[in-house]
């Protein structure tokens, strides 16, 4: 990873604060995420079913997602913890085989076929461009000084490649947070209840590839007490 850089808040990065953070927040960035896709649980629900308890009225299959979706950012802040997180394919293929489980048509590989954006008239590349496709996204993630910049073009645009079947957006997001919590930055969060505000940027930005609304809107949800404590010096970390 390049040298951290927080261009708008000049916040200090600190790595142990950030993983305390998430580690913290984990039955809360699982419950937003199920939701954000449609699955309607509650907190308790969630944290029940990290437990290890099946929880009643909920399908297996998307009891199976909440689960995966613990098991990805765990495989997340063991990369943190070793210093070898990388925005690379394989890091992405490896937690695509972790979220998009028995859930995407193939997980942990790029898809075979073609696919569309239900509501758009954008095309994601043919298969046999994604290679190239992600090569390019890679440059373009590298060549962002600020470090949120880079964590939200990784995100904006493996959304916008489809790389995969399915779990596309989620796994952009666990590569966007890998990329902010190994530079020791707050992560982000797309909380449930914005999630009408969300699709409809996400749908902007597929077919305008104009980052910059998206951009803003990711950075919204950064908390700002959580802000402020990395403007400081903690004497943790």
């Amino acid at each position: 990873m390049a040298t951290a850089h927080d261009k708008q808040w000049n916040m200090k990065p600190n790595v142990r604060l950030a993983r305390q953070l998430a580690v913290r927040d984990l039955p809360a960035l699982v419950y937003d995420a199920v939701n954000l896709e449609g699955v309607a649980m509650t907190l308790p629900e969630v944290q029940t079913i990290l437990d290890g308890i099946t929880v009643g009225g909920h399908q297996v299959s998307d009891q199976n997602m909440a689960i995966n979706q613990a098991k990805a950012w765990e495989h997340i802040f063991a990369l943190v913890d070793k210093g070898q997180f990388r925005f690379d394919k394989q890091t992405a293929l490896d937690i695509h085989a972790i979220a998009g489980k028995e859930e995407a048509l193939e997980w942990g590989k790029f898809r075979s076929g073609y696919v569309t954006i239900a509501g758009s008239d954008y095309e994601p590349p043919a298969p046999h461009e994604l290679d190239a496709r992600w090569h390019e996204v890679q440059r373009q993630v590298e060549s962002e000084e600020d470090s949120y910049d880079q964590a939200i073009t990784a995100f904006l645009q493996m959304a916008r490649a489809q790389f995969f079947w399915d779990v596309n957006k989620r796994t952009g997001r666990f590569m966007m947070n890998g990329i902010l919590l190994a530079y020791g930055f707050p992560m982000i969060n797309v909380p449930a209840k914005r999630q009408q505000e969300f699709n409809a940027l996400m749908m902007d930005c597929y077919i305008s590839n104009d980052m910059r609304p998206m951009n803003a809107f990711l950075r919204s949800c950064l908390q700002p007490t959580i802000i402020k404590n990395f403007r400081i010096d903690l004497s943790i970390g």
